[in-house]
């Protein structure tokens, strides 16, 4: 079986975010100083987790954010960070750079309700979502290769002892019922084939839960209401699943979410927390 780690945390807030102006992929800001402050915490929060990949999306506020919580961790802070676009935010057209209450006003006069609404030259959630899609079978495809790839190098038997006595840290556990992590108490069962690391969005994470969800059948902390499912991400929110693929069949991952848009770290970041559900 294979099995990892996945840590997906949202970029660190911009000048745009606070003045609620959509962005998308047109509109490239740098973080704000309160958003370097939330990735740092963020950073911090992560620093004891030993993670073997790490993935941005190539907009600025995604990478400088990865920058700055890789900069935290001590165990990987010269761990390369690979930019894809596949983990861009999702396209809003004619409405990037413009206030969020323009594409509220666009999608009334068409009829429709965001976040469904697809502006002019923008991206349908279902383009969003396969995006997303691809992006996660290539993760996968590439923790089953890193695995056979192990297995044929050192053998089964001594990959398994050198592994077990790696502790792996999980700080988010702290903040989720014993059903969730239970499986996680046993030693043997801590022993992850990848930890990986994903700077994203808000929209675009909110899209790849949805597949995880709907497609996946993602099994979800007890404790979760609806509203915290549909909703987006605070800046810096961390979110944490454990996916296995027994006899490493990629048609079949197994998808659990440990934590959702955990925020915990950002209690003396003194940044508004509350997240846009629109997009």
């Amino acid at each position: 079986m294979v099995r990892f780690g996945l840590t997906v945390v949202r970029h660190g807030e911009t000048r745009y975010n606070k003045d609620k102006i959509l962005q998308g992929q047109g509109v490239d800001e740098p973080l704000s100083a309160t958003g370097f402050r939330q990735a740092d915490a963020a950073g911090l929060f992560l620093s004891n987790v030993k993670f073997t990949h790490v993935f941005s999306s190539d907009l600025l506020r995604a990478k400088q954010t990865a920058a700055t919580i890789l900069g935290k961790n001590k165990f990987c802070r010269d761990l390369e960070i690979k930019y894809d676009a596949r983990l861009r935010e999702r396209k809003y057209g004619v409405a990037e750079g413009r206030p969020l209450t323009d594409l509220k006003a666009m999608a009334k006069a068409a009829g429709e309700q965001c976040p469904s609404f697809t502006p002019s030259g923008g991206e349908t959630l279902d383009e969003v979502r396969e995006r997303a899609r691809d992006f996660f079978e290539f993760l996968c495809q590439l923790v089953v290769e890193l695995e056979q790839k192990e297995q044929d190098t050192h053998g089964a038997a001594s990959r398994s002892s050198g592994t077990s006595e790696e502790p792996l840290v999980f700080p988010w556990t702290d903040h989720c019922s014993e059903a969730e992590h239970s499986s996680d108490n046993g030693g043997a069962s801590k022993i992850l084939d990848a930890n990986i690391l994903v700077v994203s969005h808000g929209a675009y994470m909110r899209n790849w839960l949805g597949y995880f969800v709907s497609d996946l059948n993602c099994t979800l902390p007890t404790n979760l209401t609806k509203s915290q499912l549909s909703s987006v991400s605070p800046n810096t929110g961390v979110s944490h699943f454990v996916i296995k693929l027994e006899n490493g069949n990629l048609l079949k991952p197994e998808v659990t979410c440990v934590c959702l848009n955990q925020d915990s770290h950002l209690v003396d970041v003194g940044a508004e927390c509350v997240a846009q559900k629109m997009f």
